[in-house]
């Protein structure tokens, strides 16, 4: 294996929404970088608490950091992430730091449902041949290690910069030190067995290089009110950081402490090895390193369950949890995990439609989107299918509630719901108005559609007819529908000459416009979805041409090179990234339809999924290690090299890896 790049990114998620992130170096490159962010109203209302620290090792011949930041305009100090040995990111993140015959190792784990963090450091003065911690040496005789907390209190988007309202005071009692930042915010409660010393001071400046390349705010200051002093050379040094508890989140009866916090009668050290040995051994309960990776999105919403659709800035998306649920859920087996969070959905049908996005910051929900409900539709159909495997989840209850929404998204479909979404006279479903974007290529920028798409996008066709495939199973009034619209899809979007679909025909309502521009939406009319809508001779034509004109190594191009307005990079300030998301930018999810298709064209012989196994999942394997440390990215650059873009940690991605492992490729 490859050395791990120094600014790849580790994530510890806490199943409530928040989580700790940052980088292999150690350098925080994002405002979203954490050692404890929390989600005040799981899975949103997240706000960054503790942003990081600075850490000393003090010896007999002197003094050394191992840890650095940057600050403005290109500083780095102090000199830590030069002392970076080695790195590991399972079971959790894993430093070793190099000073002299010394070895420090850091290792941080957040606990599954908590809003706390744990980091300890110790002393190994040398690993024997099987690779394990030796005995220290009388080297490490009065080595002591020093711990500076940055802390902030704000929106996880924003930054935060000096001002008078900050509070510096810390409560100290026994092991614990709590501080509160700001009237409104969670306190934060350090347990330590280290001494506490308050020494407050704002630290100016840090600069979030990544932030700076989006052309966002990239500079921030933060508050540091004192320094824990551990002495190493006596035992090893353990920190808890938690957010005191909110409505929902830790242990009812604790008194707004977090369920980790240890009881008066327990050191934190007890409860430091007893919290690391019940997270160890969940985290040994998943099959695999990529199944393990899949449960960071995984998340608590009220009494239910939802998914996150990406680290570090993205909540609960609709169209992003019912594309990835089918692999991070039901392809794992994980069917109840699956199931609740169906049905939490399955009661927030409105007019045939389910939300896209419920708003991190708790406003209404925005139905802005022909495609959720019926990809909510076709994670149904997969769950109902695994599930008649497993005689235990079959309940007569939740599977009407499950074809209940179902029938009433297609009879909202059917009859016409919002943003001109409604069910033509050919069987085929029409959708869109200006100023609205529905489909997944929904970027806008100045209130400008940069892919309208308005009028029969393909892959909504593909999807509709799929689902009404499926309701048919349950109604058969669904039947003559789905034959209409069947028997009009290809009629309408074969393109005979150029040999492949168009991305969208009756272009803005009016019949006969045909948009024949080369996207990947095609490929659900033959993988991705469980019908293949194509004759297996047209559908080898547009696994060709898709193979051919948009196919990379982590996924497809959303626009093929030559079209107009195609984008080689994905670059530039929050204008003009937004206007070239989907001008050929690669997204990764997209690797999963495509390899479906490319097996079903070849017959599904177990010969072609071996063969797409070898030539297609490698490069992904490989990506792992790249950015996101453990995830798939949730877009690249549409050339080579294609630098991982957007967020590192992207739930569809990951989610169609395991949908291919598991499922299309098993």
């Amino acid at each position: 294996m490859n050395p791990i790049d120094p600014n790849a990114e580790w994530l510890e998620a806490d199943g409530l929404g928040g989580f700790a992130s940052g980088t292999v170096s150690g350098i925080r490159t994002r405002r979203y970088h954490a050692l404890l962010l929390t989600a005040t109203t799981p899975p949103a209302g997240r706000m960054v608490l503790v942003n990081g620290f600075d850490a000393w090792v003090e010896t007999p011949r002197g003094t050394f950091a191992i840890s650095s930041q940057r600050y403005g305009p290109d500083v780095i100090h102090p000199d830590g992430a030069s002392r970076v040995e080695s790195f590991e990111y399972e079971p959790w993140p894993r430093w070793r730091y190099k000073i002299d015959d010394l070895t420090i190792e850091q290792e941080l784990f957040v606990p599954k449902g908590e809003s706390a963090v744990f980091t300890s450091w110790r002393v190994v003065a040398g690993i024997d041949d099987a690779g394990q911690p030796g005995s220290p040496t009388p080297a490490t005789a009065d080595i002591k290690l020093r711990v500076r907390l940055f802390l902030s209190g704000r929106d996880f988007h924003s930054t935060q910069h000096e001002n008078g309202s900050f509070k510096f005071v810390a409560d100290q009692n026994g092991e614990r030190v709590t501080f509160r930042s700001y009237d409104g915010v969670p306190a934060v409660m350090a347990h330590s067995n280290g001494r506490y010393g308050h020494e407050p001071a704002w630290y100016r400046n840090f600069l979030y290089s990544e932030e700076q390349a989006r052309g966002l705010d990239a500079a921030e200051d933060l508050a540091s009110p004192g320094v824990f002093e551990f002495l190493l050379s006596h035992k090893p040094a353990v920190l808890m950081l938690a957010a005191e508890a909110v409505a929902g989140v830790g242990d009812p009866g604790s008194s707004n402490q977090p369920a980790s916090t240890p009881p008066a009668t327990e050191s934190i050290e007890a409860r430091y090895a007893q919290v690391r040995t019940i997270e160890q051994a969940r985290r040994k309960y998943f099959s695999s390193p990529l199944e393990r990776a899949a449960d960071a999105y995984l998340v608590k919403r009220g009494q239910g369950k939802t998914l996150i659709a990406g680290y570090p800035w993205f909540g609960d998306w609709g169209r992003d949890t019912f594309i990835a649920i089918r692999g991070l859920c039901i392809a794992t087996g994980h069917l109840e995990d699956a199931r609740d969070i169906l049905l939490a959905w399955a009661g927030v049908v409105s007019q045939g439609m389910l939300p896209n996005r419920f708003p991190d910051s708790g406003e209404q929900p925005e139905f802005n989107s022909v495609d959720a409900s019926l990809w909510y539709i076709i994670a149904v159909n997969d769950y109902l299918l695994a599930a008649k495997k497993q005689r235990s989840l079959t309940d007569d209850c939740h599977t009407e509630k499950l074809r209940a929404a179902v029938e009433a998204i297609l009879a909202g479909f059917n009859e016409g719901t919002r943003f001109g979404i409604r069910a033509d006279r050919d069987g085929l479903l029409s959708a869109g108005e200006h100023g609205q974007q529905l489909t997944w290529m929904d970027a806008r920028v100045d209130g400008r559609e940069i892919t309208p798409r308005i009028g029969k996008p393909v892959e909504i066709q593909a999807l509709w007819l799929n689902a009404l495939a499926i309701g048919a199973k349950f109604s058969a009034r669904w039947q003559s529908l789905f034959d209409k619209g069947r028997a009009a899809f290809e009629e309408k979007f074969w393109n005979e000459h150029a040999g492949y679909l168009a991305d969208v025909i009756d272009c803005d309502h009016q019949p006969g416009t045909v948009d024949v521009t080369f996207r990947p939406n095609q490929i659900f009319a033959v993988g991705g979805l469980p019908l293949q809508l194509l004759s297996q001779e047209k559908a080898r034509r547009v696994v060709d041409a898709v193979e051919m004109l948009l196919l990379t190594p982590v996924g497809l191009r959303s626009l093929a090179p030559g079209e107009p307005g195609y984008a080689p990079r994905y670059q530039g300030g929050s204008r003009e990234r937004d206007a070239i998301y989907h001008q050929g930018t690669v997204w990764p999810w997209l690797i999963g339809p495509f390899v479906e298709a490319w097996v079903r064209v070849r017959g599904s012989t177990s010969e072609a999924k071996a063969e797409a196994r070898a030539k297609f999942l490698p490069p992904i394997y490989q990506h792992l290690n790249e950015a996101g440390l453990g995830h798939i990215s949730e877009i690249c650059d549409a050339e080579l090299p294609h630098t991982p873009r957007g967020c590192p940690f992207q739930a569809w991605s990951l989610g169609e890896l395991l949908r291919l492992e598991r499922a299309v490729l098993a």
